[in-house]
C-alpha cells in the first residue's frame, strides 16, 4: 500500500523569466589549460544541492529528503528501485562524498558537475552515464530554460543530478510512482531512465508550440507592418531555434547509440521502448528544422516587405517630382522677367491681361492631365495585396524545402 504521507505530491513550479537574455545556453564546458582530468569547477551561484529519495517497488513507494550522500548506501543494493535525485550543484563537499557513495569514476563526477556538456552516453563498469539536456517553457511563453540533467544507471538505482532545483519535468513520472499508474512500478531502474528520458524529449514539444504561435504572429507582422523591432524578433527566434537544434541533435544521437550498441543494464524491453523515445526525438528535430526555415523565410519576406514599402515610398516621390517638373518649368520660365520693351520676342504674355489666370490655368491643367495618365497607368493602385503574397511565398518556400528533405 502506498504510503500518501511520506510521498506528498509536488505542487507545479513557475519559471521566471531570465533576467540576462543575452545568456548563451549551448556554450559547452571546456577545460582550462593545464586543469588535472576530474577536477570540479563549482559555479559560485549555483545553489546548494538538495538530495530526494523515492524507493519503491510493485507494493509500496515511499519519498523522503536525505540529509547527507551516505544516508544513500543502504539503498543502492535493495532489492527495490531507488531513485536519488539530487537538484543543485552549489557544494563540492556534497558532491565528491556522493562520488564516493556512488563509487563515480573521477571523469563522470566531472561531467556531471562541470555543466553544460554535450548529451551523451558512456558505460563505465556497472554504471551507465546518460547525459541529457532539458528545456522547460517560462511563465511568459516565449522564451525556455534549459539545464542539463545527468542520470547514472546502476543495477538497483538511478542517480538524477540536475543544475537548478526549481523545476524540471518529471512531475508526471513522480506522480505515476505515487499513485502506482502504469507499469513504471512493476519494472526496474532502466525503465525509470528510460521514463525520464522520455519525459525530457516530450517537455521540448510544449516549447516548440509556444514558439510556432510566435512564428504565426510574425508572419501577419513582417508582412503587415515591418518595422526594426520585427527584424529583432526573427532573429532571436532563430539563434533560440538554434539553440533547440544543438540540444536535440546530440540527444538523438546518445539515445541512437543506447538503442544500436545496448548495455546489460538494459532489457530488451526498454530497448523497443527506446525506440519510441528516438522517434520522438526526430519528430522534435524536423520540428525544429522546419521552424528554422520558417524563420528564414520570415527574414526574405521581411527584406521584401521593407523593400515594396521603400518602392511605394519612391514611387509616391517619383510621381510627384513628375507633376511639378512641368509646374516648376513653367513657373521658372516666367519668372525670369525679360523686358517686352526691348524686343517683341521677350515675354509678351506679362503684358496680357489674363496671363497670370492663364498661366495657372495652363499648369493646372498640366498637373490633372499628368495624375489622370498615371491613374490609367495604375500607378495609384494600392500595395496591401503584398500581405497575401508574402504569405504565399512563406508557404511555397516551406513545401518546397520540405519536399527536398523527404
Amino acid at each position: 500500500m502506498v504510503n500518501h504521507h511520506a510521498y506528498p505530491l509536488e505542487p507545479p513550479t513557475v519559471i521566471p523569466p531570465v533576467a540576462d537574455e543575452d545568456a548563451s545556453y549551448v556554450d559547452y564546458y571546456y577545460d582550462k589549460p593545464g586543469d588535472l582530468p576530474g577536477t570540479l569547477d563549482i559555479d559560485p551561484d549555483a545553489p546548494d544541492p538538495v538530495i530526494v529519495l523515492i524507493d519503491y517497488s510493485e507494493e509500496r513507494a515511499i519519498r523522503q529528503e536525505l540529509a547527507t550522500p551516505e544516508d544513500c548506501i543502504p539503498h543502492l543494493d535493495s532489492t527495490s528501485v531507488s531513485w536519488v535525485d539530487v537538484k543543485g550543484l552549489g557544494s563540492e563537499d556534497v558532491l565528491q562524498r556522493l562520488g564516493n557513495v556512488f563509487k563515480l569514476h573521477p571523469l563522470v563526477l566531472e561531467d556531471v558537475v562541470n555543466v553544460p556538456q554535450r548529451p551523451k552516453v558512456e558505460e563505465h563498469g556497472d554504471q551507465l552515464l546518460i547525459i541529457a539536456r532539458m528545456v522547460t517553457l517560462h511563465e511568459d511563453d516565449k522564451t525556455f530554460e534549459s539545464e542539463q540533467v545527468s542520470l547514472i544507471l546502476g543495477k538497483h538505482y538511478l542517480l538524477t543530478v540536475q543544475e537548478e532545483p526549481r523545476y524540471d519535468c518529471f512531475g508526471p513520472i513522480r506522480e505515476r510512482i505515487r499513485t502506482g499508474k502504469g507499469s513504471i512500478r512493476k519494472n526496474g531502474p532502466d525503465y525509470l531512465a528510460y521514463a525520464l528520458i522520455d519525459s525530457i524529449i516530450d517537455g521540448f514539444f510544449p516549447v516548440l508550440e509556444a514558439y510556432g504561435e510566435q512564428l504565426e504572429d510574425l508572419e501577419d507582422e513582417v508582412v503587415a507592418n515591418p518595422t526594426r523591432l520585427t527584424l529583432q524578433k526573427i532573429h532571436d527566434i532563430k539563434r533560440e531555434l538554434l539553440t533547440l537544434r544543438r540540444a536535440i541533435w546530440p540527444q538523438r544521437d546518445a539515445i541512437n547509440a543506447l538503442i544500436r550498441d545496448g548495455s546489460h543494464l538494459l532489457s530488451n524491453e526498454v530497448l523497443v521502448y527506446l525506440r519510441d523515445c528516438y522517434d520522438h526525438a526526430i519528430q522534435v528535430l524536423d520540428m525544429v528544422e522546419t521552424y528554422r526555415e520558417v524563420a528564414s523565410s520570415l527574414m526574405d519576406v521581411y527584406l521584401s516587405s521593407v523593400g515594396n514599402r521603400m518602392n511605394e515610398i519612391m514611387k509616391f516621390l517619383t510621381v510627384i517630382s513628375a507633376i511639378f517638373i512641368p509646374l516648376t518649368f513653367i513657373a521658372g520660365v516666367y519668372g525670369m522677367n525679360f523686358n517686352t520693351e526691348k524686343s517683341p520676342f521677350n515675354m509678351p504674355e506679362l503684358n496680357w491681361f489674363f496671363g497670370y489666370p492663364l498661366c495657372l490655368g495652363l499648369m493646372g491643367a498640366i498637373a490633372c492631365s499628368l495624375i489622370y495618365v498615371f491613374w490609367s497607368k495604375g500607378w495609384f493602385e494600392d500595395y496591401a495585396a503584398v500581405s497575401t503574397v508574402g504569405k504565399a511565398a512563406i508557404g511555397k518556400a516551406i513545401a518546397s524545402k520540405s519536399g527536398k528533405r523527404k
